[in-house]
């Protein structure tokens, strides 16, 4: 691997630094304290200022008005976005969308991205992921109770989904669904562009999440489908490949959400450091206080220098391997239970660090602290992850069959 970073992708994280510093972090204690909504306008103000900038959607193909980075490079741009958690939707880099749009770009008819692909690109309407369901355990996607029957030309769609990311305000609602329950587990399932305005659509309610229900883009909502009627043309791709479809949309959508993880550790560890330095210390404070804090600073520095290095290598070799290859899947694995880890270790030190102010509104740890601690639930808990790469490192030590 090369490890240099070109002069012109320098100037670009320059740009992106500066931008998530002067206009994101000011809006960040409405965020915290305040309903989503009433952020929408300046947000709307900062997205523009993205787009004059040209650090719009760094995820997407120039061809969709995007910055078509790389994805190591997009890794790079992607830890400067997560310093702020207004980061990544202030470019129209934002989950679930991005992983939708990319799921639109490499699967979707041309009617179908005329409709739903290029508004997105656009950042003109937003979409949800409805794929976990309250009944079935989301650590196995290929096992839940929604269906989706074929009815001439229409499937007929009933059953519950929950923590539907951006659900409350969504146009576009991807749905995974069985749609034959005999066939092999990891084919029994298709996916669907369901219009949020469908009938048989229904918003049940925004998930309270730690004592915080949110609204719009950060809330996480329950869903039902009561006979949902969507045509046949909604179908994403061939029947009975829903279940391929979403892993090909998780795979690289794990760098992203590695990459914004470790852009948080940057920032708490930044503010960590800087409370270390500058805090008056009572007179009587014991300097094993002062060896703990500055232990911290040590442990938290090398883990997350180690946890960049791991991600860059995994989206590296997603770059030239393939996100289904078996390397690809391996170093997935590791980044997504190992960066969780450390973002949860970094936040709780720098929190410690702050003592009462930590545990308050009055700066951002408080909000990642209860935000972030989903990052070892989401896109597959951390015991998944390490079972499937458990099993591929034993699999290599296995003997073979002469």
């Amino acid at each position: 691997m090369d490890f240099s970073i070109p002069e012109t992708l320098s100037q670009t994280l320059r740009v992106v630094r500066h931008f998530v510093e002067s206009t994101l972090f000011p809006l960040e204690p409405q965020l915290a304290t305040g309903p989503f909504h009433a952020l929408v306008p300046a947000l709307d103000a900062a997205r523009a200022q993205a787009r004059a900038l040209g650090i719009w959607a760094p995820q997407l193909p120039q061809s969709l008005g995007g910055m078509g980075l790389s994805l190591p490079d997009l890794a790079l741009v992607g830890e400067e976005l997560g310093k702020s958690p207004l980061g990544h939707y202030a470019v129209n880099a934002q989950a679930p969308d991005a992983g939708n749009m990319e799921l639109l770009h490499l699967f979707a008819s041309d009617p179908q991205k005329s409709r739903w692909l290029l508004p997105l690109a656009q950042g003109e309407i937003r979409s949800c992921f409805a794929m976990t369901e309250p009944d079935y355990p989301g650590s196995n996607p290929i096992w839940m109770g929604t269906t989706a029957v074929l009815n001439g030309d229409s499937y007929r769609i009933n059953g519950r989904k929950w923590f539907a990311s951006g659900a409350d305000g969504a146009s576009l609602a991807i749905v995974l669904a069985v749609t034959n329950p005999d066939a092999d587990p990891h084919r029994r399932a298709s996916l669907f562009l369901v219009p949020t305005d469908t009938h048989g659509y229904h918003h049940i309610r925004n998930i309270s999440c730690m004592g915080h229900a949110g609204d719009g883009w950060p809330s996480h909502a329950e869903l039902a489908f009561d006979n949902c009627h969507v045509r046949l043309s909604a179908r994403l791709g061939a029947e009975g490949a829903g279940f391929s479809l979403a892993q090909a949309r998780l795979g690289p959508g794990r760098i992203h959400h590695c990459m914004r993880w470790i852009g948080v550790c940057e920032r708490a560890f930044s503010m960590m450091a800087h409370r270390a330095a500058n805090r008056m210390l009572a007179p009587n404070d014991p300097l094993g206080s002062r060896q703990t804090i500055q232990n911290w600073l040590a442990e938290s520095r090398a883990e997350i220098d180690a946890a960049r290095l791991l991600v860059l290598r995994a989206a590296w070799t997603i770059d030239r391997q393939g996100p289904s290859s078996p390397e690809a899947r391996a170093a997935v694995s590791l980044i997504k239970f190992h960066v969780a880890a450390v973002l949860q270790s970094v936040i709780d030190r720098s929190l410690q660090t702050h003592g009462a102010l930590g545990i308050s509104d009055d700066i951002i740890l408080s909000y990642f602290y209860r935000q972030e601690r989903a990052a070892r639930i989401y896109d597959g808990p951390d015991e998944v992850h390490k079972s499937s790469l458990a099993r591929q490192i034993i699999k290599q030590f296995t003997p073979r069959e002469s």
